[in-house]
């Protein structure tokens, strides 16, 4: 099997996300990298949609999880994104998020915070 990347990189949201309650009310932007790895080796040859992973629908689902939740911890914000863009496509083997959160409330100026989690895809039971 063929494993290739698709990357997003530099998703804009704005959101809630944060530990202190000004980060809850006033929110923030947050900046996203995705690279999902997938076999979708047919789509090099063949030239079908139906043979790759939707660039849109990956967005979609990036979005979705960073702005209709909220969570203390960029860490499990990177979680739930790999969660979500799993479930969103099986041929999905392996992710990487990072997210970064370029106003972070600490008195340092900086380009941004952030994290970085690669996850693998929980093998099936049984």
């Amino acid at each position: 099997m063929n494993e290739n990347k698709i990357f997003l990189e530099g998703l804009s949201f704005f959101a809630f996300h944060g530990l202190h309650d000004e980060e809850a009310k006033l929110g923030q932007r947050f900046i996203i990298d995705l690279t999902c790895w997938a076999d979708f080796e047919n789509a090099t040859v063949s030239d079908d949609y139906e043979d790759t992973i939707c660039y849109g629908t990956l967005a979609k689902t990036v979005e979705d999880v960073v702005t209709n939740s909220r969570f203390n911890l960029l860490e499990r914000l990177a979680g739930a994104i790999c969660e979500a863009v799993f479930a969103m496509d099986v041929r999905i083997s392996k992710i990487t998020v990072k997210v970064n959160k370029p106003s972070a409330p600490v008195p340092v100026h900086t380009g941004g915070f952030g994290v970085e989690v690669t996850r693998a895809r929980p093998a099936a039971n049984g």
